[in-house]
């Protein structure tokens, strides 16, 4: 897959999803053979007035790549600024974030509140792309809610202010994260405009990711919660695609590895105490669906100390193995 002159090696592409895709965990996506990551969203407003927290979220390093990094913003000014700023640093692209829901972004009118102003999308879209030196990519959800379902307007708009790809998650902003994803919207999107167009929602399995690229013709796959205790979706997913055969699921154990595995990294990024505060939401990713778990969860909760977090994990991981839960 091709964004302008970037050249992926797969199609398979992890979102970006606040306070999960820190630079950890796109480095255990990218090891699974991810093609392309973002960074969590970042504040145009928070990199205009130095905020140090918005620029923890920049970091990477030279395994971190192919890297978009998003950013959110209602000002054309400022985002203009945050593009020309961000294109003198190590990212591959800037992607537009027109699709957050969450109340705490939508009220200052960012994210897909921008989706109930055309005008303003367009603004930010050509103040965005004039400013950057790298390509230019654009996330939406398909509209506001039922009665205001625009996304085709808003990726005709993204790709003549000279978006050079635009991500749909099949939601409206009402639905948040229920119902289903709309793939029809997603497949009309594809048709209208001339760029390319990477589907989002829903994608859970390595089938489901089949059935996106053969059922909306998109160009790419972004997968989010699909990989949430599961980095591994991304060595499925294309495995699948190359050979329509399907790996072995991964036990209660190789989950375990890898939570482990993802411990380890955040705590060598964060330290011990924030890493392991951090992975406590991991955790209960990597544990679900395995039996007899609920109580781990709740001594990993209260644990302190990362000689604590791995005892709990490694008893659980050898009873697990032993067949006893």
């Amino acid at each position: 897959m091709r964004i302008a002159n970037l050249l992926l090696r797969n199609n398979i592409i992890l979102a970006p999803i606040a306070g999960v895709t820190d630079l950890p965990f796109r480095i255990l996506a990218r090891r699974e053979g991810c093609g392309l990551a973002f960074t969590e969203m970042v504040s145009a407003k928070g990199l205009y007035y130095n905020n140090e927290n918005t620029e923890r979220l920049l970091d990477t390093c030279d395994e971190d790549r192919p890297l978009g990094v998003q950013i959110f913003g209602s000002d054309p000014e400022i985002m203009g600024w945050a593009a020309r700023e961000l294109s003198r640093r190590e990212f591959d692209l800037i992607d537009i974030n027109m699709g957050c829901p969450t109340p705490k972004i939508v009220k200052n009118g960012d994210g897909s509140a921008l989706l109930l102003k055309p005008d303003l999308a367009r603004r930010v879209i050509a103040s965005v792309v004039e400013a950057s030196r790298l390509p230019v990519t654009v996330k939406i959800r398909i509209g506001w809610d039922e009665k205001n379902i625009n996304g085709i307007e808003i990726a005709e708009i993204a790709s003549k202010a000279g978006a050079s790809a635009v991500t749909v998650h099949g939601r409206t902003r009402n639905q948040f994260y229920s119902g289903k994803a709309r793939w029809d919207i997603i497949r009309e999107i594809k048709q209208r405009v001339p760029i390319p167009v990477i589907g989002n929602g829903d994608v859970f399995t390595p089938e489901d990711a089949k059935n996106m690229l053969e059922q909306t013709g998109c160009d790419g796959v972004m997968i989010a919660r699909g990989a949430l205790g599961n980095p591994r979706i991304f060595r499925e997913v294309i495995y699948y695609l190359k050979t329509g055969q399907k790996l072995s699921p991964m036990g209660p154990k190789e989950k375990l590895e890898f939570a482990l595995r993802h411990l380890y990294m955040v705590i060598e990024y964060k330290g011990e105490r924030t890493g392991i505060k951090e992975m406590r939401k991991h955790f209960a990713w990597y544990l679900k669906g395995i039996k007899n778990s609920n109580r781990v969860k709740e001594s990993l909760y209260r644990a302190d100390s990362a000689a604590e977090v791995v005892k709990i994990i490694e008893e659980f991981a050898n009873r697990q193995e032993e067949g006893e839960g």
